[in-house]
């Protein structure tokens, strides 16, 4: 996405999403009505006609259109006339981009379908690298730096003598303050502020509300000062998930694709000693970097395709990043939580930083309080009202 544009987006009061991807228009654009819980994008939408894109849930295809976006390094605007703004044309096919992604997005299917025994192995990022046109030739002084920084989805296995998965989870769990005093939180919730990238926003309320039998979670963000921003709000309440985000392209919807597999595992892992149950084929693979610290990783995967990478910080065992992906016809959808400023509460250590970072935007939020073993109503993991 262009700088200019996504940061119009972003500054446009946080209430665009958070824990997944919503496609942003502005306060008084176009929005749509809820989608039925098994509608499909090529009837609820007009003019969506790409063989695989058609099929997805609404959820599901706005993740599409993120990933076609940042992939390619434009905004809804250079498919979409009008986007970002009150006059925007979703349906027109008036810009011959848009013609032209289709054609592309038919390639990759047939590549993968014929090439690579219906593997995702081809995306739009295996050649646009955030560019419209892909480069064709590499510079030379390129051949001579350092590598750019381009993880594989799947990593590679740790080397000999390496750490196990199990054994960093252990290391992990016994940081926090040890197996029985996590165990002893059976919910949570915790209150502070979030602040926008760039600075948006900051006068925006957090609270997180979790229960680990159920696993359910919902983050809720509030604009006391600003009321017309209207509030966000995340939900899962154990078996279905709902985002509401008023000043999204539809402001309210239930989770029934990629997005729900990833709500269930957030809520999951904000009780760390369901690691083991919320993933399946658990493996430790090769040290990753986040900037110049190298950390411990262990990778596993969860239903319909989602792979979950946990990067562990060697010295303190503390998790620092859950990079979460979903399958999508044009490539995988990331959402990326990092973890900082760990602090005792109540014997058990808990990040007092929270950084959500997803295909089309970032916010941190900065925890105030916590409160463990609390009662939570559960009307608030219900369908935002």
């Amino acid at each position: 996405m262009k700088a200019s544009s996504r940061l119009a987006l972003l500054g446009a009061g946080l209430a665009v999403g958070a824990v997944g991807f919503s496609l942003v228009v502005m306060a008084q654009g176009p929005q749509m009505p809820i989608p039925a819980p098994n509608a499909k994008s090529g009837t609820y939408f007009k003019n969506v006609t790409t063989s695989t894109l058609k099929e997805l849930s609404p959820d599901d295809f706005l993740s599409a259109m993120g990933v076609i976006t940042n992939d390619l390094g434009l905004d809804c605007a250079d498919c979409h006339p009008g986007a970002g703004g009150d006059k925007a044309d979703f349906v027109s096919d008036a810009l011959q981009s848009k013609k032209t992604a289709r054609m592309m997005i038919e390639m990759v299917a047939q590549l993968n379908r014929n090439y690579f025994k219906n593997e995702q192995k081809v995306t739009c990022y295996t050649c646009h690298h955030q560019r419209e046109t892909p480069v064709t030739s590499i510079p030379l002084d390129n051949v001579y730096a350092g590598p750019p920084l381009e993880l594989d989805d799947v990593l590679l296995p740790a080397l000999p003598g390496a750490p196990t998965a199990d054994q960093l989870i252990d290391k992990y769990i016994t940081a926090l303050g040890g197996a029985q005093r996590v165990n002893a939180i059976n919910n949570f919730t915790a209150t502070g502020t979030a602040i926008g990238y760039g600075g948006f926003g900051g006068d925006g309320t957090f609270n997180l509300f979790a229960t680990k039998a159920p696993a359910r979670k919902t983050i809720e963000i509030t604009f006391p000062t600003h009321p017309e921003r209207g509030s966000s709000r995340w939900a899962f309440d154990g078996t279905t998930g709902w985002i509401r985000t008023p000043r999204a392209l539809i402001p309210d919807y239930q989770l029934v694709g990629g997005e729900l597999d990833g709500a269930r595992l957030e809520a999951q892992l904000a009780f760390p000693t369901q690691i083991r149950t919320a993933l399946q084929g658990l493996k430790a693979g090769l040290r990753r970097s986040i900037g110049d610290k190298d950390y411990q990783v262990v990778q596993g995967t969860g239903p319909r395709g989602l792979l979950a990478t946990l990067y562990f910080d060697q010295e303190t065992g503390l998790l620092k990043r859950l990079v979460r992906m979903v399958p999508s016809p044009v490539g995988r959808v990331s959402v990326q939580v990092d973890y900082a400023d760990y602090r005792d509460v109540n014997g058990v250590k808990m990040p007092f930083e929270y950084q959500f970072s997803w295909l089309d935007g970032r916010y941190t939020a900065k925890i105030k309080e916590y409160k463990t073993n609390v009662t939570v109503d559960a009307s608030v993991f219900a369908r935002p009202k």
